[in-house]
Formats: C-alpha cells, structure tokens, sequence
C-alpha cells in the first residue's frame, strides 16, 4: 500500500534513507560523509521539520506492506528554473537495499506518474548522481531520459544529471 508519511514514519524513513545512500553511493561518496555526517538521527530530524512543514507543496509517501515500511518517496512541482508549471518532479525514491528489485520502486514511480497525471502536469522530472548507474537504468527502464540537463552536487563533488519523460 502507498500511503503519504506521517511524522510516526520518521524513524524507519531515516533508516532507509542512511542505509540507501550507504549502499548505492559507497563507491564514489567519501566514507566520512556516508558513516559519520549521514546518521539516521539526524536524517530523522530532517524528515520530521520537512513533514511537519505545511507550508511545502511537496509530499512524501511511503510503501508499506506486511506492517513494514519498505520505501518511501518525495513528489512535488518542478523546482528548476527551466522548467514551467506543466513539470512535475521525484525528487526521490529510497528502497531498502533489503526488498530492491520487488518492483516497490515500479509502483513508487507509477504512483508519481498518477500524482502528475491528477495535477494536470505533462512531464516527470528526477535528478540523479551521474555514477549512480543502476537507477540511470531503472529511470531509463521506467521511459526516463536523460535531457541533457546536469549540475554539480557541490557538498560531494560529483555530477548530477537530469533524467525526464513526458506524461
């Protein structure tokens, strides 16, 4: 079941948050930032200030089958300049690396793809490290492109690339 996060989902977010970065980035974020900056107490403080904050059009859901949260993800409008208000944008999708590759991300996407739909938007848009080859493949396999578009993640000195597809 896909549902919007409350602040009781907090916790596990965080949980899934830390040890997604931890798993898929390890190869080119440096250890300190991932084992002593990135710590679920604090990305659970961080996740309660963002769901508690009503003034945010942006929203989070979480997936949650068999009593446990497996996933959650963030959807709102657009947020780069270049875009109008006809873009929608994940802003991101954590799976636990435990229930990866259960198509729980599938459903997440489709779901952001309804979001956009209801909101009367003509395009989904997603940034992602450009390292980060295995969800370049899972947003190419869900009709994703890359657009062209990139910046750099200053805190980690790495390259992102925009990824979209028209709805």
């Amino acid at each position: 079941m896909i549902r919007e996060a409350t602040v009781q989902d907090c916790p596990r977010m965080a949980e899934i948050h830390v040890f997604g970065w931890r798993s898929a980035y390890r190869n080119f974020i440096s250890p300190d930032f991932l084992f002593n900056k990135l710590t679920v107490k604090k990305r659970e403080e961080k996740f309660l200030g963002f769901l508690s904050d009503k003034n945010s059009d942006d929203k989070t859901y979480v997936f949650e089958e068999d009593s446990i949260v497996k996933a959650f993800m963030t959807i709102g409008n657009c947020r780069d300049e270049d875009k109008n208000d006809a873009a929608f944008e994940l802003e991101g999708i954590y799976v636990d690396p435990l229930f990866q590759r259960k198509k729980i991300g599938t459903r997440l996407v489709d779901f952001c793809r309804e979001e956009a739909v209801r909101k009367n938007k003509r395009e989904i848009t997603l940034w992602v490290f450009a390292k980060n080859s295995d969800s370049i493949n899972f947003y190419t396999k869900m009709g994703f492109d890359v657009d062209g578009k990139t910046k750099l993640m200053e805190l980690f000195n790495e390259m992102a690339i925009r990824m979209s597809k028209k709805i």
